[in-house]
């Protein structure tokens, strides 16, 4: 592997999904297209799942790139929806493991449950369209949005989510509620530092030190939807309340969310940032 020193003038990205969640690459894409735009460490952080290692390991190894494993775990607080990070976590935790099984199940019933629903309201999409776009990965609503895609029903994404199944919509089926305070020991139980993902998007700045009390240990400043003055804005926050600093693209697909693998850049300095606070340096 290459020295600490060499990686700190490369940059990283630690924010990415695969086929496994709700990406649209497979772990070898990701890591192929990191290793071509010569970024020095990543992380895939599937929603709710951890089936990306130990693939991603192996992969990390051949080509020289650090792996830091990761995962993107939901959970909810007076109707909004905090997505927490987990770094550096063990992901053969047996009651990690567990709990990423129970919420695969969840997601699984919680899809054929919206389809139901469609099916109510005349929307002929079958199940089966959902689950062979989900893969053998974790069924998110994104897969019943391109289901309804392929099968014309809809004529875009948005209009799946705004019609059909976003949040209140006529389908929409509540998901399996995690607190993020439960969310936040359950990354720290497995070894790993709990991050709070793009606050600039999901607005719950006023929440950030009562999440701090709870466990919070970290914050996402670079991402793709945060500008130039959000990522000094987290920036300051995490600087204040001595909190790791991480970043990376959200890389579902580059349709979806127009994200590009190592975009924006992050530096190898948000690695040791987690790294110093997993230690108890921070």
């Amino acid at each position: 592997m290459l020295s600490e020193s060499t990686h700190t003038k490369k940059n990283v990205d630690l924010h990415i999904h695969t086929t496994f969640s709700d990406g649209a690459s497979t772990v070898k894409e990701v890591f192929e297209a990191a290793h071509s735009k010569g970024i020095s460490a990543i992380s895939i952080t599937d929603h709710d799942c951890t089936d990306a290692y130990p693939l991603a390991f192996e992969l990390g190894a051949q080509l020289d790139i650090e792996v830091i494993p990761g995962v993107e775990l939901s959970s909810e607080i007076d109707g909004t929806d905090i997505h927490v990070l987990g770094y550096f976590i063990d992901v053969e935790n047996p009651v990690l493991v567990r709990k990423i099984d129970e919420m695969k199940d969840a997601r699984y019933y919680r899809a054929k449950k919206i389809v139901e629903n469609l099916n109510k309201q005349g929307i002929d999409l079958r199940f089966e369209t959902v689950l062979s776009i989900a893969g053998l990965g974790a069924i998110g609503r994104p897969h019943i949005a391109a289901a309804m895609l392929k099968e014309e029903l809809v004529y875009s994404f948005r209009e799946a989510f705004d019609k059909y199944i976003g949040y209140g919509s006529t389908a929409y089926v509540e998901k399996l509620k995690m607190h993020p305070k439960e969310v936040f020991d359950l990354v720290k139980q497995a070894g790993g530092v709990p991050v709070l993902a793009h606050p600039g998007v999901t607005h719950v700045d006023e929440r950030i030190l009562e999440f701090i009390r709870e466990g919070l240990q970290g914050i996402e400043v670079y991402h793709t939807e945060h500008p130039a003055s959000a990522e000094r804005h987290y920036t300051r926050i995490a600087k204040k309340h001595h909190l790791a600093i991480s970043g990376g693209s959200d890389f579902h697909s580059s349709n979806q969310n127009r994200s590009e693998i190592g975009i924006p850049q992050v530096p190898y300095a948000t690695v040791s940032s987690l790294k110093d606070k997993r230690e108890g340096i921070l």
